[in-house]
């Protein structure tokens, strides 16, 4: 005898940042609302990712800070304290409190596997449900590469890395993305030895290729051996533990754990999805439109649709979604969401690079300027100023920016500045009339823009 279906105005397929905004979205709108989710209310940002990493991130950046300003001296370091305000950052992988905000928002959480079974019914948990809506925002994994040897040796994904309780002696990082430059310089920081390869020319390979020179640099100063241009073709496990990676130039690198951070794979191919007629991208992803609708009745948000994997990304996501499900004329503009790698100068982008807008057939004007001979902030900030640079992208014909990047010193934050300008499609005459604070690093974008020759 077939069950009784549950009826939802709307099922939320995972609850991870992007799925717990269109819930609460939904719910506000006076939806019925069920939310599914196999793993911790929150997805991977608040337990394995976004948080815990900054969180391990900040003090070593604190402690280089203190040894470079005048009149300092390099404060001691103790891990475990460390580890133990990661752990309250995490909540020590408590969802408790997330589920109970849910609840008192009238929100249905069943925790368990989601399939779609057929059109408008999902399984979940053993319960039947009759969905009206379908939102997929069931997120990424760790994409593991078919390098020989790689399982039976054994690695840690980004989760054992941003929850490790005690510092290996040495590691070896497959990637040179945001999340292999950030977890790379963290485990230096603390005192492993690390190597990093990447299997292409520059690190942060998404971004100008001078921003992945930069960022080199830097990891290289705080003694990170960086490998580009290097592919890892084979792991062995010695028996005293090691993992020996095997390099396509021949080379071998030997360490006490091997990280994983070659990239994401979209959490799809198991959901059922064609009872919905959904269509997946070439890596699995859920292909959406502008208002992320996926099919007739189905969207899809956050890092699920491969358009760009951030939780900010995803919460914007959501916003467009819930708007277009709740009958508001809504769609999504992407040209100035921010990217940020939180290493140590940090590193910031928006919208194109100069490379990727002459692909776009942009005629453009590029101006890049070196901070510290150009603005007086970096002097003040510390005493010998590191590289660190800011470079901005104009359209000649429309008189706008389209993109800009640095590599400095709180470059996370006047990032931001950029991304208004982008956004506002501010005329470049507007922006070299607008004055930025003495001294702040928010100068060096002020002063890029008047040096463009349109």
């Amino acid at each position: 005898m077939t069950a009784v279906a549950e009826r939802f105005d709307a099922v939320v397929l995972g609850a991870g940042p992007a799925g717990g905004a269109i819930a609460l979205e939904l719910a506000a709108g006076g939806m019925n609302v069920a939310l599914c989710e196999r793993e911790l209310l929150g997805g991977e940002c608040p337990y394995w990712a976004c948080m815990p990493s900054k969180a391990l991130l900040r003090p070593p950046e604190a402690r280089a800070e203190a040894r470079r300003a005048p009149g300092l001296g390099e404060p001691a370091q103790e891990f475990a304290p460390i580890a133990a305000h990661r752990d309250r950052v995490i909540s020590n992988l408590d969802d408790s409190k997330k589920a109970s905000a849910y609840a008192k928002r009238d929100i249905e959480v069943i925790r368990g596997e989601a399939r779609v079974t057929e059109p408008r019914r999902v399984e979940a948990a053993g319960r039947e449900l009759d969905a009206e809506r379908v939102v997929v925002a069931t997120g990424t994994r760790t994409a593991v590469p078919p390098i020989d040897g790689l399982e039976e040796a054994g690695y840690w994904t980004n989760r054992e890395a941003t929850t490790f309780s005690e510092v290996p002696d040495s590691v070896v990082v497959l990637g040179g993305g945001p999340v292999g430059v950030e977890l790379a310089q963290a485990l230096r920081r603390f005192g492993a030895t690390v190597t990093l390869t990447e299997a292409a020319d520059t690190l942060l390979s998404r971004e100008d290729p001078r921003v992945g020179e930069l960022a080199a640099r830097a990891l290289a100063e705080d003694g990170v051996d960086v490998r580009t241009g290097a592919t890892a073709v084979g792991v062995k496990r010695g028996h005293d533990g090691l993992r020996t990676v095997r390099l396509d130039d021949g080379a071998g690198v030997s360490a006490a754990e091997l990280l994983v951070a070659i990239g994401r794979d979209p959490r799809t191919r198991e959901l059922g999805l064609e009872h919905l007629g959904v269509e997946l991208g070439e890596d699995g992803e859920v292909l959406v439109d502008y208002r992320c609708r996926a099919a007739e009745g189905v969207w899809a948000v956050g890092d699920v649709t491969g358009i760009l994997a951030f939780t900010h990304a995803g919460s914007y996501q959501a916003r467009v979604a819930s708007a277009d499900i709740l009958g508001n004329d809504v769609t999504a503009d992407y040209s100035a969401i921010p990217r940020v790698a939180f290493t140590d100068p940090e590193v910031a982008a928006v919208g194109l690079s100069a490379g990727e807008a002459r692909e776009q057939g942009i005629d453009i004007a590029v101006s890049r300027l070196d901070l510290a001979s150009s603005i007086a902030r970096p002097i003040t900030y510390e005493e010998d100023p590191r590289d660190q640079e800011l470079e901005v992208v104009a359209d000649r014909e429309r008189g706008v920016l389209v993109g800009a990047w640095a590599v400095a010193p709180l470059a996370g934050e006047f990032i931001h500045q950029a991304a208004m300008a982008i956004k506002l499609r501010a005329t470049i005459d507007v922006l070299r009339d607008t004055v930025s604070q003495f001294p702040t690093f928010s100068e060096g974008f002020s002063e890029a823009v008047r040096k463009l020759e349109l």
